[in-house]
């Protein structure tokens, strides 16, 4: 069999330098250590039941195996978590797919999210642009710790549902409002306090605390655990020319030749920090703008307003993608080959999926609502009409050449991290 593909977004690219230290901004190990804890803490969510971990764990490959997640209110772990019951059960699925954490402290990092709602800008004068505008805390140190804060402001993911509790009554008011709160119960904290003063130079009380340092900790610990620079492809970049399998190395060579992957995977990073339309199939709450009359996922253009960018979304890094299944911003596609399948034709991917590939845990009160913009077939005809990569043709065996070569960028020391699960977190 031979897989209909088109010609690429663009040419392919030269093979990338090797990623070394000075790729990455420097953190502070005492900070990362408080971050650590905190990371695995739910004490950073309104209703303190659920931690950053619940979505982003190193079983999963630092996401949550599911196409879309379930967070406040939901139970368990993984593939395996529920969507609670009685009162506390979730009112809404997660609506994009969890991605995961590797190497989000590089330094040529400058756009995070989906969407690309927060980047490296001046726009407020505060560094960022992003949803808190020119409410965003002071003194944050990276895009990464800015990324950090707004978890824990969003209703479905970590803060509550409205009258629940204080942060999300806040966040419901202004969305900085919600952080003092979270700040206030970090610093009273026997624990954390002292820690806090003791690793942070421009403070020297507790009652100094605030989200930023909070911010600055969780963005430590995620970019020391999660720095991956040592998969057999890193190896090969370095120099050792036994790295790679022959099997893997003719699926790199695919990778940055005919199959054109590297023309949006591209640099050392794997991604061109960019925005494209692959009409991957849609499904879920989407991430709606403030006046859709219906669930849809509209991608960059959510954020930029431009009709140029309807349906485009975030090139992804490629570090460990092997250990991030589902895949795609929904996470429409189990497994590596299936996505590859789709990136080769998504015109005709898109009318041969079924609902059955997506990875979503049963939540009876809102199935009614999973695949409800099947129904509309001007938005999936939206969706189908904007494509922006073209086919080639690859053979059975070339695309399983090039899944070879994408299990290369799996890091040899993942099973080792620095500071790993603590024993009292309790999924």
């Amino acid at each position: 069999m031979v897989a209909l593909l088109w010609v690429g977004v663009a040419a392919a690219q030269e093979m990338p330098r090797p990623l070394t230290d000075d790729d990455f901004i420097a953190f502070d190990m005492e900070q990362a250590a408080i971050g650590h804890q905190l990371f695995y803490d739910p004490i950073l969510s309104g209703n303190r039941n659920i931690a950053c971990a619940h979505c982003h764990h190193p079983d999963f490959g630092t996401s949550d195996g599911l196409s879309l997640g379930i967070g406040e209110g939901g139970q368990g772990l993984g593939p395996d978590r529920t969507p609670g019951t009685g009162a506390d059960r979730i009112r809404k699925r997660i609506p994009r797919n969890s991605p995961g954490l590797w190497n989000l402290g590089a330094k040529d990092i400058h756009t995070v999210f989906y969407d690309g709602r927060l980047s490296i800008s001046d726009i407020y004068g505060n560094g960022f642009n992003s949803p808190a505008q020119e409410w965003l805390p002071e003194g944050l140190n990276s895009l990464l710790a800015a990324q950090a804060l707004f978890p824990l402001t969003s209703q479905f993911e970590m803060a509550g549902n409205v009258a629940e509790n204080q942060v999300t009554g806040a966040v419901h008011d202004r969305i900085d409002k919600g952080w003092p709160i979270l700040a206030k119960r970090v610093r009273t904290d026997p624990s954390y306090g002292p820690a806090l003063v003791e690793a942070f130079d421009e403070i020297e009380t507790t009652d100094e605390i605030t989200i930023t340092q909070i911010a600055n900790a969780l963005a430590a610990f995620m970019a020391i655990e999660w720095r991956s620079t040592d998969s057999p492809f890193d190896q090969y970049l370095a120099g050792d020319s036994n790295a790679l399998t022959s099997v893997q190395q003719e699926g790199m060579n695919l990778f940055y030749g005919k199959a054109r992957c590297s023309g949006c995977h591209s640099g050392p990073l794997m991604s061109d920090q960019k925005f494209h339309a692959l009409a991957l199939p849609p499904f879920g709450p989407g991430r709606t703008r403030q006046w859709d009359p219906y669930v849809r996922d509209v991608g960059r253009m959510g954020e930029s307003n431009r009709l140029e960018d309807a349906y485009r979304f975030r090139t992804p890094m490629l570090r460990n993608v092997a250990l991030t299944a589902p895949y795609g911003h929904n996470g429409a596609f189990p497994d590596l080959e299936s996505i590859i399948r789709h990136h080769l034709n998504p015109r005709n991917s898109l009318a041969n999926w079924t609902p059955d590939m997506a990875d979503l845990p049963r939540v009876p009160w809102l199935q009614n609502a999973d695949f409800l913009v099947w129904d509309d077939r001007f938005e999936l005809e939206r969706q189908r009409n904007k494509v922006d990569i073209n086919p080639i043709r690859l053979s059975d065996l070339e695309i399983q050449n090039l899944v070879a070569f994408l299990n290369s960028l799996t890091g040899t020391s993942v099973d080792t991290p620095i500071f790993g699960v603590p024993e009292g977190f309790v999924p």
